[in-house]
C-alpha cells in the first residue's frame, strides 16, 4: 500500500506582467499525480521553474494547493483543519535547500533542533536538549557544538543541523528539497551519503526534489521528470536513465555532462512546441510511464 498518494495536484498563481496590465493565471503545478511506496525514495527532477519545489510545498502545505488531493497513509492531507494538520506536521517534514535562509540566525544550533519538540510539547527542557544533542551525535556533529550560532558553521554543517532539527520529531516521510545545491562539489556527496544513512537507518520514506540528474539517478528508486508543472515522465530510475522515452526526458539527459568525455553524447535540441499539451501519462513499459 503506498504511504503517499498525489491525485490531480494544482497550483495556479495570479500575477500582473506589468502593473498596468491585466492579471495572468500561470498553472505552477498542472494536475499531477504520483505515488510513494514506504520506504521508497522517489525523486522529482526537472529544470528550474518545472514546479518541483511547487509541488513539495503543496503537499505540506507550506502553500496551499489550488485543487487535487494528497493521502498521506490514509488521512487526506488537504483536508485537514489547522488542528489536526498541526498534528500530522509531526510525521512529514522538510529539508530546505538553502540553510543559510532555512536556520534563524540569532537562535543557537540547539534552540533550533529543539524548535519542532517545542512547538509540538514533546517532552521536558531536560528530554528535549538530550534529544538535540542524539540528533548532533547523528548527523555527524559534534553535540558540544550546541550553543554555538549557526554564521559559526560550515556550509556542510548547517545543512546537517537542518537535517537534525527535521528528524528531531521521528517522522516518516522526508521531505528534501535541492538539499545540495547551495552547497560545495565537495561537501555534496557527504550530505548525499548522509541522508542515504539516515533513510535506512529510520527507515524513512523520501522525496527528493532535484535538479541534479546523478544525484537523483545514484539515489531514486523510481523518479517522475517534470516540465511546466506536469510529469512527463515516471518510472524506475535504471528504465528512464537507460531507456528515456519522452524527447523532453531525452533532452534533458543528453544536458548533463559526462566524465568519459569521448563518451559524451550529442546535446539533443528540445522544441516546446512538440509536447501535446493534452497527452497523459501512459504505460509504455511495465511501470514506466510518459506523456505522448
Amino acid at each position: 500500500m503506498a504511504m503517499v498518494e498525489v491525485t490531480g495536484l494544482v497550483r495556479t498563481f495570479t500575477r500582473r506582467p506589468m502593473p498596468w496590465s491585466r492579471p495572468v493565471t500561470v498553472r505552477a503545478v498542472d494536475g499531477i499525480s504520483f505515488t510513494i511506496d514506504e520506504g521508497e525514495t522517489f525523486g522529482l527532477v526537472g529544470e528550474s521553474g518545472s514546479g518541483k519545489t511547487t509541488t513539495a510545498r503543496c503537499m505540506l502545505r507550506l502553500i496551499e494547493p489550488s485543487a487535487g488531493s494528497f493521502i498521506f497513509r490514509g488521512q487526506d492531507v488537504f483536508g485537514l483543519p489547522p488542528s489536526r494538520l498541526r498534528a500530522l506536521r509531526r510525521e512529514i517534514q522538510m529539508v530546505f535547500q538553502d540553510p543559510d535562509a532555512s536556520l534563524d540566525p540569532r537562535m543557537r544550533a540547539g534552540a533550533i533542533v529543539e524548535e519542532g519538540l517545542v512547538i509540538h510539547g514533546v517532552g521536558s527542557a531536560a528530554e528535549r536538549r538530550a534529544r538535540a544533542r542524539e540528533m548532533f551525535d547523528l548527523v555527524g556533529l559534534d553535540a558540544s557544538q550546541a550553543d554555538r550560532f549557526p554564521h559559526e558553521f560550515s556550509g556542510g554543517q548547517r545543512q546537517r543541523i537542518g537535517i537534525a532539527r527535521a528528524l528531531a520529531l521521528q517522522p516518516r516521510l522526508l521531505v528534501a528539497d535541492e538539499p545540495v545545491s547551495a552547497l560545495d562539489v565537495s561537501i555534496q556527496a557527504q550530505i548525499v551519503n548522509l541522508l542515504l544513512d539516515l533513510r535506512q537507518q529510520l527507515r524513512l520514506t523520501l522525496l527528493l526534489v532535484a535538479h541534479d540528474l546523478r544525484l537523483i539517478r545514484h539515489v531514486c528508486a523510481r523518479v517522475a521528470v517534470m516540465y511546466r508543472g506536469r510529469i512527463l515522465e515516471m518510472g524506475a530510475a535504471d528504465a528512464i536513465f537507460r531507456h528515456p522515452t519522452h524527447p523532453y526526458t531525452r533532452a534533458l539527459l543528453s544536458a548533463a555532462p559526462d566524465p568519459d568525455l569521448e563518451r559524451q553524447p550529442g546535446r539533443i535540441t528540445f522544441d516546446p512546441a512538440d509536447i501535446d499539451p493534452t497527452a497523459q501519462l501512459r504505460e509504455v513499459t511495465p511501470g514506466h510511464f510518459a506523456a505522448l
